[in-house]
Order: C-alpha cells, then sequence, then structure tokens
C-alpha cells in the first residue's frame, strides 16, 4: 500500500476513536484534502476492502483495515516517543517526523526502535 493510503486509514483510526463516526467531509476538513481527492482514495480503500462506506456516508474500517491503521498508528506513536524522548524533538516535530517515517522504516529497525523505548522510555 502507498503512504496516502496508510496516511488515510491512519486518520480514519483516529478519527472513529476520537468522535465514533467518519465521513468524507471529515477526512477532507482533518487533511486539508479536497472532496473529490478523498471520494477516489475512499473508493480505492473499499474496492481493496479496507474500509466499508454506509449509504449513511458514515466510513469504518474492515477487519483488514482496522488492523493495517492499528499497525501505522503504532508505528507513529513509538517513533514521536522516540524522536520526543531521545532526541528532544518537540511534540509536534516528533509528529510531523514520525508521520513521515512510519511509511519507510523497516520492520528490523522498528522493531529496535519499540524494544528501546519500552526498556528506556
Amino acid at each position: 500500500m502507498q503512504e496516502s493510503g496508510e496516511n488515510y486509514l491512519e486518520t480514519i483510526l483516529i478519527m472513529q476513536n476520537k468522535y465514533g463516526f467518519v465521513r468524507a467531509i471529515d477526512i477532507a476538513n482533518e487533511l486539508g484534502y479536497t472532496k473529490p481527492s478523498i471520494s477516489r482514495a475512499m473508493s480505492i480503500l473499499k474496492k481493496d476492502e479496507y474500509i466499508n462506506i454506509a449509504h449513511s456516508g458514515n466510513i469504518t474500517l474492515t477487519k483488514t483495515g482496522l488492523a493495517l491503521a492499528n499497525s501505522i498508528y503504532e508505528r507513529h506513536k513509538y517513533l514521536s516517543r522516540f524522536l520526543i524522548k531521545t532526541l528532544g524533538l518537540d511534540p509536534k516535530t516528533a509528529d510531523n517526523d514520525a508521520c513521515r517515517i512510519e511509511h519507510i522504516i523497516s520492520q528490523k529497525a522498528m522493531d529496535k526502535i519499540k524494544e528501546y523505548v519500552d526498556k528506556s522510555c
């Protein structure tokens, strides 16, 4: 999956946890993208069976989508914590950098960071 798809899944997860429901317009507002861009992305995620879209417009993660979104979000949280606690970055910079790193870091490196954070932070 491409980075943009992972970002959408992570955003849906965070918004579902925060608000209980998610619509395409909510994602557009959250990410600052146009509604047509979000609609296109949502139809790709639906076709790939990562999300369901109800007639009401409510977007939910499928079991597969939820697993992937949780994995991405876990990476994000660990990387943010690592950047703040070990490098002394401010939370906003750490959050922005973690969002970029989470998509390209190897599983081996991620496992080492998780191990380090769990022991030291």
